[in-house]
């Protein structure tokens, strides 16, 4: 059994993370996310509109997500790789060589954005919207 890891906040869920979580679960037979935690958020300066409870909430519910799992610090990666077993480590290609130091635990690839759109974008488009 091929085992995927990804990482990310997964905040106001759109067709980009769809996407991506999509194409990280077809390279595999199990694909279990790392969710930022409200805390770990705080400490990047990240404010997510949902709850990190609420967040998992969703993220489980979508059928080709088999496990989520708490993201508490950037440090938690080797540690992640190692006691669950992974095989191959998934990001968009955003991060493209953020996480390469997994090389020596497990396959690395970086998938390509969904173009046009991201969280970013859509709070700023409601905040366009808000105000007029």
């Amino acid at each position: 059994m091929v085992k995927v890891l990804t990482y990310g906040t997964f905040d106001l869920l759109h067709l980009g993370h769809i996407n991506l979580l999509k194409r990280a679960r077809a390279l595999g037979d199990y694909l279990m996310v790392g969710l930022s935690t409200d805390e770990f958020n705080q400490g990047k300066n990240k404010q997510a509109y949902h709850s990190y409870e609420n967040r998992k909430m969703i993220l489980e519910s979508i059928s080709f997500v088999d496990e989520v799992i708490p993201e508490y610090s950037w440090e938690q990666k080797i540690a992640d790789v190692k006691k669950h077993n992974i095989d191959l480590f998934v990001m968009g290609d955003d991060w493209e060589g953020h996480f390469d130091f997994l090389k020596p635990y497990c396959k690395v690839i970086y998938l390509p954005r969904t173009m046009g759109i991201s969280t970013s974008k859509i709070k700023k488009d409601l905040k366009v919207a808000e105000n007029g």
